[in-house]
């Protein structure tokens, strides 16, 4: 394993919508939850949707950002407990829930990555 240049770590998220649901998701995403993140210190790296089916359908992959492993932990708990977070989550589902299931794998930048 290389060895990370900082304390910087790096996490890639994977959401699995329930059918139909993919375009609400996204809407969430591009409407509301980027700009949260930021406001609880999560730099937004990027965000894709895979081309081929069956993924194409009901997968949203992203990559943000933490200063560190505790600092990740500690942004997850603001942001979960952000009033404006709970607000967009609860209206955003009034049509059914929109995720079925996350993975998150967190991840340090190597040391010839362009990245860091």
């Amino acid at each position: 394993m290389a060895e990370a240049q900082s304390e910087k770590v790096f996490e890639m998220r994977t959401y699995t919508a329930l059918p139909g649901r993919l375009d609400a998701l996204n809407a969430r995403f591009r409407d509301h939850t980027t700009r949260i993140f930021r406001k609880h210190g999560m730099s937004n790296v990027g965000y894709w949707v895979p081309q081929d089916d069956p993924l194409a359908e009901n997968t949203l992959i992203y990559i943000i950002s933490h200063p560190s492993r505790e600092a990740a932990a500690q942004n997850w708990d603001k942001f979960r407990a952000d009033p404006e977070w709970q607000q967009v989550a609860e209206e955003s589902q009034r049509d059914g829930r929109i995720v079925e299931s996350v993975e998150a794998v967190f991840m340090d930048a190597t040391d010839y990555s362009q990245i860091q």
